[in-house]
């Protein structure tokens, strides 16, 4: 079977479920403003709409055809690596459900950018 989540994301989750928090030293300093935009961009369901597969902490009635978004700075690390994700998927893998948000116009430069950093924050 295929480790979905990269052994970080694995470790990550697994803490999380039993119950220890990993600290997200990596966006210790991101502006509060942004992270709440970026929420709710992609909770947003004619917006983002990330809930209707991911599961995010806090969000209601989240899908499971992605995987959850858990420890994301450990599974991306580098900011600009998920941003690429978010704006064409298919770049690294054809084969995604996840829509290009960008290469498709679905969401702006800045709602993407907002996105990546409440994204980076879980």
């Amino acid at each position: 079977m295929r480790n979905l989540f990269g052994t970080a994301g694995a470790v990550a989750l697994a803490a999380t479920l039993i119950g220890y928090a990993i600290p997200d030293l990596a966006n210790a300093d991101a502006d509060p403003e942004l992270v709440a935009q970026g929420k709710d961009i992609a909770f947003d369901r004619k917006k983002g709409n990330c809930l209707a597969c991911h599961a995010i902490e806090g969000g209601d009635l989240p899908g499971n055809i992605g995987p959850p978004l858990v420890a994301m700075s450990a599974r991306f690390p580098d900011p600009e690596r998920l941003r690429a994700q978010i704006w064409d998927p298919t770049a690294a893998n054809p084969d995604t459900m996840m829509p290009p948000f960008g290469l498709h116009g679905i969401l702006s430069e800045d709602e993407i950018d907002k996105i990546v950093v409440f994204v980076q924050t879980l």
